[in-house]
């Protein structure tokens, strides 16, 4: 099979299976995404939902948020991973949108990039998700997902893995793609041990081909 024809294939099943695909983080304005994407880097979406509805309510903006403090802020994230890492970057972000962007979440990578607390995978999903770019985020599940399968061969880091699927999947596909990748990781093809007796993509994975008896 050509890497074309897997890439053919694995978008075909993935258009069927799973026509609505979109972040599983609440949010309701582009400034509550960042916030939200910032707390999630080795989190789960579904604690970070359960700690950003008390945050949002406390910090509705990013000028309320500027102005307070790290250790107010830490009283409302602390669950969370490395909660005095990201207070600190929360602090940081918002007082970057309010003193340079004029409380707007910027539209380009290299501005999102000046954030505190922001990479380009966090960037890439502010892009993709907020303003429909053709923009790959590539967390763990990503870079998992695409090299089991096939999508992806030798892949070293985050950024290689951007750029390959980015160079085979259609533009305006890329958005969706993103979430189709995260949400098999998160459900079916896990870290541990993938399910792939439920999975539809064995027909074209190379995992699968590899280590079936």
């Amino acid at each position: 099979m050509t890497v074309k024809e897997r890439y053919n294939k694995v978008i075909e099943w993935f258009r069927q299976a799973m026509p609505v695909a979109e972040t599983e983080l609440h949010y309701s304005n582009p400034y509550q995404l960042l916030v939200a994407v910032i707390l999630s880097a080795q989190c789960t979406d579904k604690r970070i939902n359960l700690i950003t509805p008390a945050l949002f309510e406390a910090f509705p903006t990013p000028e309320t948020m500027a102005a307070s403090s790290v250790d107010e802020i830490f009283g409302y994230i602390r669950s969370v991973s490395y909660p005095n890492n990201k207070a600190r970057n929360l602090l940081g972000m918002a007082k970057t949108l309010v003193e340079r962007y004029g409380g707007e979440v910027p539209s380009d990578i290299d501005s999102l990039l000046t954030i505190p607390g922001v990479g380009r995978k966090t960037a890439n999903v502010i892009l993709s998700v907020v303003f429909n770019k053709a923009a790959m985020a590539v967390d763990t599940h990503v870079f998992r997902v695409s090299e089991r399968i096939g999508l992806t061969t030798g892949s070293k880091n985050p950024l290689q893995t951007e750029k390959m699927l980015v160079s085979h999947i259609p533009e305006e596909l890329i958005p969706k793609a993103h979430h189709w990748l995260i949400l098999h990781g998160r459900y079916v093809c896990k870290a541990r041990r993938p399910d792939c007796l439920n999975c539809g993509l064995t027909h074209v994975c190379r995992h699968y081909s590899r280590n079936k008896e």
